[in-house]
């Protein structure tokens, strides 16, 4: 069976007329009938005549998918594999939805608490039922719990599937997260402390409103750069 070293492997991504060959795991398979990898590109982000070893560790799919497709030849140097502790791969190989679902699976309820504070002071401010600025409160609690939850799940993803590469996604999400955080747990601790800081609405009030709102654009950057690590966006 035929040897590939990378730079035989890259000729063959399906530009000019070429195959379309991918690597995994030391072997090479030729996808070219497979309607996903169009042109040599698959879901906007994966380039074929490529190891996709690390890669294909965060896909939605499992390995099996390849065996669809003719190996044509083996990879001459494979990539370094990662060692996992032993109680950790045992762990993945019983239950492998420990490897991709984690972060997904949590994500979703930092993301609904930061956005739920702003929603309901601002139902407070325009109808003056106490009741909305309470519920804000509860979301704050909730928010700052379930980020970090987030912040652990989302950490454990990217060191397990790629390897905690300095992605430029990753690079934004980190350092805008813990802001995040540290601003709701200002807030929450502020409420608790002083408990009429928005009756009546002046002074420190506008600072409280505005940490408030400042939630809304924090956790919409770490939604997006966060979706694009999974949907990437096509560029013209």
């Amino acid at each position: 069976m035929k040897e590939f070293d990378a730079t035989e492997l890259a000729e063959y991504n399906g530009e000019n007329g070429q195959p379309i060959y991918i690597a995994h795991g030391g072997k090479v398979y030729d996808v070219s009938e497979s309607k996903l990898w169009r042109n040599g590109l698959h879901m906007k982000r994966h380039s074929a005549g490529k190891d996709l070893t690390t890669d294909i560790r965060a896909a939605p799919h499992e390995v099996d998918v390849l065996q669809r497709y003719p190996q044509v030849g083996i990879l001459k140097k494979e990539i370094e594999e990662q060692v996992l502790p032993a109680a950790l791969d045992w762990l993945l190989k019983k239950y492998p939805m420990l490897r991709r679902h984690p972060h997904p699976m949590t994500v979703h309820f930092p993301i609904v608490f930061a956005f739920s504070p702003p929603v309901f002071i601002f139902l407070y401010l325009i109808s003056g039922i106490k009741s909305f600025e309470i519920t804000a409160l509860h979301c704050l609690a909730g928010g700052i719990i379930f980020s970090l939850i987030g912040i652990t799940t989302g950490l454990y993803t990217w060191w397990l599937n790629y390897l905690a590469k300095p992605l430029k996604a990753v690079k934004i999400k980190i350092p805008l997260t813990i802001t995040m955080l540290t601003t709701e747990m200002i807030i929450f601790t502020w409420r608790i402390l002083v408990p009429e800081v928005l009756d009546p609405l002046r002074g420190a009030g506008f600072i409280y409103l505005l940490l408030v709102f400042s939630l809304i654009p924090m956790i919409t950057v770490i939604g997006w750069f966060g979706a694009s690590m999974t949907f990437p966006v096509e560029k013209e």
